[in-house]
């Protein structure tokens, strides 16, 4: 079974716990030394694997956290969203494309949603860029959303660190698709393309929604079709209507019309030189240590409580919290002071 064949197995497996605890499958002893040592060196093996242990919240965990944690801050990471349809995954394989033409070592993370039934993702986005699969200096994983809000999987934070870790210059991540629930990418990568295209009657509708606020480079997707300049149009008019980008010294998201699906990838090179030009501004202005630094506590506070609802979890049914409902019932507290007495004895 190939590297491509084995991960996308695995990615199709019944959905693991959504939260951190470990899971309760039996597993082979794991070298997580050995792990990232293989990874760092480009196996790609080893670095299926370690995702795969952050997928399924393995015992391994943490020791993977503290591994991979010198290795880390050093790519580039670029989120892709848009509604359905708007060619995310076409516009990915251009992207990889340019990068790699640069000498860039790319990971891509491509979130597609979990099927209702067995958990698993759809692969869609790993059978549309096959263009990369035999490309050593490309990765590609597919991840099952899991009933994860936010248009990623709850893996994607520690499977971007590993991807940093192994050595990728650059970590491209693409979400599901928007929607007003679907914004979390803005708080994971470094520089957010949002992709529109002309023809999709809630395009402009979406932006209205919280688009306009996360993106950092809006990219036309699709130009060639009619109706491009009007949809440049609108955004821009949106653009001019205020909002976080319009405050002083603040970077106003440039638009940019792509053709992505064209062998020479129409518009691409300048929707890098969009990025580049962010990437510098992120640096000068200190805006990109102040989200890296609001990333890393967004991610402690998710684990963190992530640990508490275990530990309550510990609690539901028990002596302590049925002496404490009873109480409350009887009107001997309220249940304020019962839940923070609840919490001291955790």
């Amino acid at each position: 079974m190939t590297e491509v064949e084995e991960t996308a197995v695995r990615t199709a497996a019944p959905a693991a716990p959504r939260g951190l605890s470990p899971t309760r499958r039996s597993r082979r002893p794991v070298d997580v030394a050995e792990l990232v040592t293989r990874a760092r060196d480009g196996d790609a093996r080893a670095v299926a694997r370690l995702i795969s242990l952050v997928e399924d919240a393995s015992p391994a965990l943490r020791e993977v956290a503290a591994a991979l944690a010198p290795h880390t801050g050093h790519a580039q990471v670029l989120g892709l969203t848009g509604s359905p349809g708007v060619g995310k995954s076409t516009t990915t394989t251009a992207l990889v494309r340019a990068f790699r033409q640069a000498g860039k070592r790319v990971g891509v993370l491509a979130v597609d949603p979990s099927s209702p039934f067995s958990g698993g993702a759809l692969l869609g986005d790993r059978v549309r860029m096959q263009d990369h699969a035999g490309d050593s200096g490309v990765y590609i994983r597919s991840m099952a959303s899991r009933g994860h809000l936010g248009g990623l999987a709850w893996a994607t934070p520690q499977a971007m660190r590993v991807l940093d870790a192994a050595g990728c210059d650059v970590v491209l991540v693409e979400t599901v698709g928007v929607g007003q629930s679907e914004l979390e990418i803005a708080s994971l990568a470094d520089t957010t393309l949002v992709l529109v295209a002309p023809g999709m009657g809630d395009g402009i509708q979406a932006a209205k929604a919280g688009i306009l606020e996360v993106a950092d480079v809006f990219v036309v997707n699709k130009a060639d079709r009619d109706g491009a300049d009007q949809t440049v149009r609108d955004l821009r008019y949106m653009l001019s209507l205020g909002g976080r980008h319009s405050e002083a010294g603040a970077w106003r998201p440039p638009i940019v019309k792509t053709i992505a699906a064209r062998e020479t990838g129409n518009g691409i090179d300048e929707v890098l030189e969009k990025v580049e030009a962010h990437r510098e501004w992120l640096e000068s202005s200190g805006e990109g240590h102040r989200r890296r630094s609001e990333r890393a506590a967004r991610e402690i506070e998710a684990i963190a409580l992530a640990t508490l609802r275990e530990r309550i979890g510990d609690v539901h049914g028990s002596a302590a919290l049925g002496s404490l409902a009873d109480t409350v019932v009887a009107g001997g507290t309220d249940p304020y002071t019962a839940a923070d007495q609840l919490v001291e004895q955790l």
